[in-house]
């Protein structure tokens, strides 16, 4: 059958999502793909269908993206969207186009069809150049997981199955990045090595840094805070753009019921926040439990009794510049390790950290964290000499 579907395309066709009854079709389709992988996570249909452009996002009122199914014989196989991130052009000065919302059966015309539109989409944009996976940035989900199947992503993280890189792969794309998920119990770092505590204590004491959890006072206020110095921190990672305002307001408007204040944690120096370092609870369980869709009662069943939930995703420690090289990403992440035992919290996931950032990495696997899963970014560009 695979052999099959590897030569034929007789009875392939590509259709641009333009009809709302097409864009319900995309996104469902994954819904069918991995009907049978326990692993799976379904999306928040609402946010999925913004992060699209299929409802306002502030993300398009600068850019813009064009989505395709492909369909076998008249039954949709593949989907991908093409994205042209005007903030990554103002930033890096290339005309480089992002694919994304990448899913397909194991059918290789299928996907060389839905790379081929992408791309003829992009390059009639005047872009000459594609990265991706981006969901639809950096900002949000990316990356194309390439080890670590057997187990279910954290809150906001990506899965996929595991033919996905020879698609994407046959479509000319090849490796630029990697990024890790670390993973440890909270239990393994009852032994962290006494020097680090020494550490962090004399980090505290010789710059006067102080620690307090998120204010929900003022809670909007705080939140954008915590957007600002992740910009503010992210200025020379690799492939980062900032968030813009109207993004920033979005994602604080997005994650006021989902932000635990107490695991949300800034670094003060002088009272001025200098870090922060950023948490959610992994409700992907019970995203599932109702199958991504908030109404009318899926709300209340994502967010009741949250104490319960035991597993948590810390998203980002941030610093600004000035403050990097003085151990404060360390004070942060003790701070949290006081909070976590007082949640009662079993397992916890540092992700995404990027291939690149040799500081973070070497910090997590001091304080005893693994590596559980790998993802891929990709692009199309030449191999360097």
């Amino acid at each position: 059958m695979h052999e099959n579907k590897e030569v034929s395309v007789a009875d392939i066709a590509i259709q641009p999502i333009e009809t709302r009854s097409q864009q319900k079709r995309f996104i469902r389709l994954p819904w069918r793909i991995y009907q049978n992988d326990p692993c799976w996570m379904p999306p928040l249909i609402m946010s999925q269908e913004e992060l699209l452009g299929f409802r306002k996002h502030p993300f398009y009122e600068r850019s813009k993206s064009q989505s395709f199914l492909v369909t076998r014989g008249g039954r949709d196989v593949g989907r991908i969207t093409a994205i042209v991130n005007a903030g990554h052009i103002d930033r890096y000065k290339e005309q480089r186009g992002f694919f994304g919302f990448f899913e397909c059966d194991d059918d290789t015309a299928a996907s060389r069809a839905l790379f081929q539109a992408a791309g003829d989409w992009l390059h009639a944009q005047g872009m000459t150049s594609i990265r991706g996976p981006a969901n639809p940035t950096l900002n949000y989900e990316c990356g194309l997981l390439i080890d670590g199947f057997d187990t279910p992503p954290f809150f906001m993280m990506t899965h996929n199955r595991p033919w996905y890189a020879h698609l994407v792969e046959d479509a000319g794309f090849g490796k630029v990045e990697d990024m890790f998920a670390f993973y440890g119990k909270t239990s393994m770092l009852d032994g962290i090595d006494p020097k680090l505590a020494t550490m962090i204590e004399g980090v505290k004491e010789r710059f006067g840094v102080t620690l307090r959890p998120l204010d929900k006072s003022r809670f909007a206020e705080e939140v954008r805070m915590f957007l600002h110095i992740y910009n503010e921190s992210l200025g020379g990672t690799w492939g980062f753009v900032p968030l813009t305002p109207g993004e920033v307001d979005h994602m604080a408007a997005s994650l006021k019921y989902l932000i635990e204040p107490e695991l949300a944690i800034v670094a003060e120096v002088g009272g001025k926040p200098v870090g922060a370092v950023f948490c959610l609870l992994d409700y992907n369980p019970r995203i599932k439990a109702i199958d991504g869709r908030l109404f009318p009662f899926g709300f209340l069943r994502l967010l009741w009794n949250k104490k319960a939930i035991k597993r948590l995703r810390a998203i980002s420690t941030n610093v600004v510049p000035e403050y990097q090289a003085w151990g404060i990403g360390l004070v942060l992440m003790s701070g949290l390790y006081e909070r976590f035992i007082k949640w009662g919290l079993e397992e916890v996931e540092f992700s995404w950290v990027l291939e690149s950032n040799y500081l973070s990495r070497r910090t997590l696997e001091r304080g005893g964290a693994i590596v559980t899963k790998k993802y891929r970014m990709y692009q199309d560009d030449p191999p360097q000499a």
